[in-house]
């Protein structure tokens, strides 16, 4: 077994969501259920089949979030895989919704940090194993640690 490290291309600003799913319509869901819950979002979809024609499928709203989902699918490969890009919006605004797309297994990871995909090769194929996100921890939160993590969750709106 072969074990590999891939790196997500994406702009700094954007979010990704990875994932697990199990049939065809996959992109289809993940779209009515992403253009549904927000708005004029702008985002990227790209699913690997692991049966049938195999194909990579793909959709989305934004050519940019559309061809870095592609493209990073395409250096993943792992059977039964979604990536989705998103601009200008949190995962938090999306996750609920995804959870319950059926045919949705699992959720990796969703983040704005560096983003790195370790995923396992044999003879039957390609899967997931895990992520690596962002960077480890340096230090305990602190007292004026807190106050800025508080004012910054209300200065962005997710807390009153």
């Amino acid at each position: 077994m072969d074990l590999k490290s891939i790196e997500v291309k994406k702009d700094e600003e954007m979010n990704v969501i990875l994932g697990q799913s199990h049939f065809i319509k996959t992109v289809e869901d993940i779209y009515e259920t992403l253009v549904t819950t927000v708005p004029d979002i702008k985002f990227g979809v790209a699913f690997c089949e692991a049966s049938g024609e195999r194909l990579l499928r793909f959709d989305g709203t934004d050519d940019r979030c559309k061809e870095l989902a592609v493209e990073n699918a395409k250096k993943i490969n792992a059977g039964h895989f979604f990536i989705i890009i998103l601009d200008g919006t949190f995962p938090i605004n999306v996750l609920p919704r995804l959870k319950d797309v059926q045919e949705i297994c699992r959720i990796y990871c969703a983040t704005a940090n560096p983003l790195e995909v370790i995923v396992a090769e044999n003879e039957s194929g390609r899967g997931i194993l895990g992520v690596i996100d962002g960077s480890p921890t340096v230090g305990i939160e602190k007292e004026k640690d807190k106050e800025w993590r508080r004012k910054f969750l209300r200065d962005i709106g997710y807390k009153r």
